[in-house]
């Protein structure tokens, strides 16, 4: 969930947006959810398209992004609501209170305000306490789980969700340091990261910490988790031709993503040799998107951090009598 903060105000743009629009295509009247409303330029963006006479329903588990939605409802001509809560919780509630969605859409990870603020500890960038909760209020942060888990828990944590190579070495370095002294802020982190992998690794792929930053701060907010609870949630709020889409920072969202749209747009699962088709498996949905969309040089000259973004999308399709 990237975003460009443009002279120090608060105009935000976000990462694909044109893109996201376009496949979309939100019409007035509507029903939008926006997942992960962040700074909540994408959620502006469809409003505006959606009138007086739709709805746009903002999801996010970040008090500050509820104070930015709070500005955003003056200012856009639809019906609006937040839901303060992490978005597979919020999409099972819309679940249960019946409401149909027309577009339902993912800006996956964190947000920029998120990582330009410091005391949040997000970013190895600057010395913060370890932090990285996106809810303030849940008990989880990263110190809590340098401080607490074991060296096996921590290298699975960094090779699976950071795809760290030197996951083993790294952890092995946690439990030694805070043997001798608690770990307390991003810069310790990053000096331990840096005593633990080989020299030519501190050199090569960006920054050292990078992975296992992000491992960390997927670790301490479950993003995996509610991405693969939320997802189905999600398509089973669109009504016959709504879209699901979301956009990823890192192949571990993507590919969660690709997977649970190809699936959907799966048709007959027979085997290959058999004459006739005995599944009767007809497909949920048609991609949108082929091959993930990704950000222009245009957009990457003013906006770096969109290097890494990956859109993929899909429309959902009438359900056929009898379709598993």
């Amino acid at each position: 969930m990237s975003t460009i903060l443009l002279d120090m105000t608060s105009i935000h743009i976000p990462v694909l947006a044109g893109e996201l629009i376009g496949v979309l295509d939100p019409e007035p009247g509507q029903v939008a959810v926006d997942c992960t409303f962040g700074g909540g330029g994408h959620a502006r963006l469809v409003a505006e398209r959606l009138g007086a006479e739709g709805t746009l329903v903002a999801i996010d588990r970040d008090p500050e992004a509820e104070e930015r939605f709070a500005e955003l409802a003056q200012e856009v001509p639809c019906v609006v609501r937040f839901i303060h809560s992490g978005y597979a919780e919020a999409l099972e509630l819309l679940a249960d209170e019946g409401v149909r969605a027309d577009v339902a859409y993912f800006d996956l990870g964190m947000s920029s305000m998120q990582v330009d603020t410091r005391e949040r500890g997000f970013s190895y960038s600057y010395d913060a306490p370890l932090d990285m909760r996106m809810d303030p209020e849940q008990e989880l942060d990263a110190r809590e789980v340098l401080a607490t888990w074991e060296q096996r828990r921590l290298a699975a944590m960094m090779r699976e969700l950071g795809e760290e190579r030197h996951a083993g070495a790294i952890a092995r370095a946690v439990v030694r340091r805070r043997e001798r002294a608690p770990i307390e802020t991003t810069h310790q982190l990053v000096e331990i990261v840096n005593t633990a992998i080989p020299t030519p690794a501190r050199f090569a792929g960006g920054h050292p910490a990078k992975r296992v930053f992000q491992a960390l701060r997927i670790a301490v907010n479950d993003e995996l988790g509610q991405l693969d609870r939320g997802l189905p949630l999600a398509w089973e709020l669109l009504r016959e031709g709504g879209v699901l889409a979301g956009i990823s920072f890192h192949s571990l969202e993507d590919r969660r993503v690709k997977r649970f749209l190809a699936e959907r747009a799966r048709g007959c699962i027979c085997p290959p040799d058999l004459p006739v088709c005995a599944c009767g498996r007809e497909p949920q949905a048609a991609l949108l998107t082929r091959r993930a969309i990704t950000a222009s040089a245009g957009e990457l000259a003013h906006n770096p951090r969109a290097a890494s973004a990956r859109l993929r999308a899909a429309r959902k399709l009438a359900e056929k009598p009898g379709n598993p």
